[in-house]
């Protein structure tokens, strides 16, 4: 293999029943494409260990193990780092995403110029459940942070591997890394693009996501924009509750009765949330310099 510009990871959980179809044909495509592959075993308790090792000693693929589970975002971290392409993409192992996207990805993005491509998905692939929540998600999401993107939470993604890799510090190990990674390189001023990909009905398997799983991507929006950018929580509310302390009293004051103990109260609470925000940033700072980046051109 001369200098392959792609790795593509795929984290596994419990996906026997898909890899018999999956692996021939992930591989076939990796192989004509020169492409590396790079499985994370997240601690499958079936026989999914078994079939990866096995596919991966005659396709001198990667496989990656964990002794315990670490969770969705915990696998792609493994698998990335262990990335030495200038490109990498992640996508599943249930059979829903298809191979000939990761080229098409690829493609574009090195077209464009872009650190980032989010494989957007259609409306129409999903439950209407799932997609409701996927929209609430991304709602949140756009009233804290411009958002150039739609399909926030879609797991097959381009990235730059060194940027990518720079932001693992950043990201949670539950299914919410999808979401919160997009974030990080959306707060970073990298370019982050669309392309349209196609996706199948689940294969078999069971899907782990759940309403745990968006609650928990809830919290780590809130995170990830305390971090980059405090300001777009705490001064909106600090603004809200010295507006409304105003609008309280200013008819005790009219009347000449003086200021009320309520309004003295949202004012005060007003005034804390302005300095919340102050220091709020300055800790955002430090945590900031966490980050490592490297020039890429």
């Amino acid at each position: 293999m001369a200098n392959p510009i792609l790795s593509i990871v795929i984290p596994v959980f419990n996906e026997a029943d898909v890899l018999p179809v999956f692996l021939p044909e992930i591989a076939e495509y990796a192989q004509s494409n020169d492409f590396v592959l790079i499985f994370v075993d997240d601690a499958s308790t079936d026989e999914s260990a078994k079939l990866l090792a096995a596919f991966c000693q005659k396709s001198k693929s990667t496989l990656l193990r964990h002794k315990v589970n670490r969770g969705y975002g915990g696998a792609l971290k493994t698998g990335i780092k262990a990335c030495q392409t200038k490109y990498v993409v992640t996508m599943d192992a249930d059979g829903q995403h298809q191979a000939v996207d990761a080229g098409r990805l690829l493609e574009f993005g090195l077209a464009k110029g872009a650190d980032m491509v989010v494989g957007r998905r259609q409306s129409g692939n999903s439950g209407l459940y799932r997609a409701i929540g996927r929209k609430m998600i991304r709602l949140l999401a756009g009233t804290l942070v411009s958002l150039p993107i739609e399909d926030l939470n879609s797991g097959m993604k381009l990235y730059r591997t060194r940027l990518a890799q720079g932001y693992l510090v950043l990201c949670p190990d539950g299914m919410s890394f999808s979401d919160i990674i997009t974030l990080v390189f959306v707060h970073r001023n990298n370019l982050v693009l669309e392309h349209d990909i196609s996706v199948r009905a689940r294969a078999g398997g069971k899907s782990t996501i759940s309403t745990r799983t968006a609650l928990e991507t809830v919290f780590e929006i809130l995170n990830i924009v305390a971090m980059f950018n405090p300001g777009r929580i705490f001064l909106p509310l600090g603004a809200g509750f010295i507006l409304f302390g105003l609008v309280w009293g200013l008819p005790f004051i009219i009347r000449d009765e003086g200021v009320s103990v309520g309004t003295m109260l949202l004012l005060v609470f007003g005034l804390i949330f302005f300095l919340v925000a102050i220091v709020a940033e300055q800790m955002a700072q430090l945590r900031r310099g966490q980050i490592q980046e490297d020039d890429i051109e």
